[in-house]
């Protein structure tokens, strides 16, 4: 049965007792409804309950513990990995069309294939200069519906005139 308790409710429980019957919750809401023709607020008032069951142990004794899990704490993106045949020309788009530095701090020379570190906001991009593993033969004609990375762009119309003026297309 699929758990409806949140991780550290679940803690709780298994500290307790190791087992859980009922689930429930009483909270009051309300909500502001305009009267037609003045626009004054009318406030609702109501209390939903909900109720609901969980059965069995929360966690088997020879699973790792969610405490255990939670401890390390997965906390974003570091980098995404992208290979590219061509690494000056992916560095041109890159840098040049949008704007991106190399992190000077990470290893460029201590791995055996050419590549750079790119800043985006406070993740990367680390392009690898290697050989494309996938075949080309029976990949989608339109890149999206294949493996990708997706940079949040503030001002699409503003990138859109940048590649039109550098006549660019993507480059990876």
């Amino acid at each position: 049965m699929a758990s409806l308790l949140s991780p550290s409710a679940a803690i709780s429980l298994r500290l307790k007792l190791n087992r859980s019957s009922a689930v429930s919750a009483n909270t009051p809401s309300k909500i502001c409804c305009p009267f037609p023709g003045n626009g004054r607020c009318q406030r609702l008032s109501f209390k939903t309950k909900a109720a609901g069951s969980v059965e069995g142990n929360v966690l088997d004794k020879e699973s790792a513990s969610i405490s255990d899990k939670i401890d390390y704490g997965v906390v974003g993106i570091h980098h995404v990995g992208i290979l590219c045949e061509n690494l000056e020309r992916s560095l041109e788009f890159y840098q040049n069309i949008l704007g991106l530095e190399i992190n000077e701090a990470r290893p460029h020379d201590k791995l055996p294939y050419r590549g750079a570190w790119l800043w985006v906001g406070s993740e990367m991009i680390h392009l690898m200069e290697l050989p494309n593993p996938d075949p080309l033969i029976g990949r989608p004609e339109h890149g999206g519906r294949d493996r990708h990375a997706c940079i949040s762009i503030r001002d699409v119309s503003k990138l859109q005139a940048i590649l039109d003026k550098a006549d660019s297309h993507a480059i990876l």
